[in-house]
């Protein structure tokens, strides 16, 4: 578990496909030291597993469907990705839990430069806006977020000097692609509403009892 508080940025040193996994090798001397194999790290918001250590760099995999359903598809040497390292029992929740399941991937319509602060319009596929809601939290590339405005299926989000600087965003233009990972709770919330209204009895009114009354 993470709470989207990015701790390092890695460089992505090389991508190598074996079989149906791929292999990512990231470097980052301030993190390899902390890791151990076996541990979970969150690669911009991708949970993923430590397979090795090499000198100042590190090792992890990602199957078939994390591929498809994340932007490491587009991902490439040289890139700089986001790193937070997984929560322990004794750190502080700064940001909101953060599983390191990405649920989508969103595309950058905009950014908008205000005085202190920056403003990103992010689109989402049609499917997935009833998980957005307005102060909401949401997880982009593994940041910890508040949605500031919701249109229809996409949010703004703001951003702090402090932020821009310390993530991948400020490498973002308009089109760029970023993993997307809704509010735990909210999704229970909308899979509990979903369930209740699948069960929902059949209505007792009927085409026939209308007509008979009249209607």
């Amino acid at each position: 578990m993470f709470t989207g508080i990015i701790t390092n940025i890695g460089i992505v040193s090389s991508i190598k496909k074996i079989g149906n996994a791929t292999v990512i090798k990231i470097k980052s001397p301030e993190v390899v030291n902390q890791l151990k194999l076996g541990e979970s790290i969150a690669v911009n918001g991708v949970c993923l597993t430590v397979i090795n250590k090499i000198k100042n760099q590190f090792e992890v995999e990602a199957v078939e469907e994390t591929i498809k359903k994340t932007t490491f598809k587009y991902l490439e040497q040289g890139e700089e990705v986001n790193l937070e390292l997984a929560l322990t029992v004794s750190d502080r929740l700064n940001g909101h839990i953060v599983q390191g399941h990405v649920d989508c991937v969103g595309t950058i319509k905009s950014l908008k430069k205000l005085t202190k602060s920056w403003i990103i319009n992010i689109q989402i596929p049609d499917e997935n806006k009833v998980n957005i809601v307005k102060v909401g939290s949401i997880a982009i590339d593994g940041i910890s977020l508040t949605i500031s405005d919701v249109t229809d299926n996409c949010f703004d989000v703001s951003i702090i000097p402090y932020t821009m600087m310390h993530t991948i965003l400020k490498n973002k233009k308009p089109g760029s692609k970023v993993n997307v990972e809704f509010d735990i709770i909210g999704k229970y919330i909308v899979n509990y509403l979903n369930g209740l209204l699948q069960n929902k009895p059949e209505s007792k009114i009927t085409l026939e009892k209308l007509k008979k009354l009249g209607f």
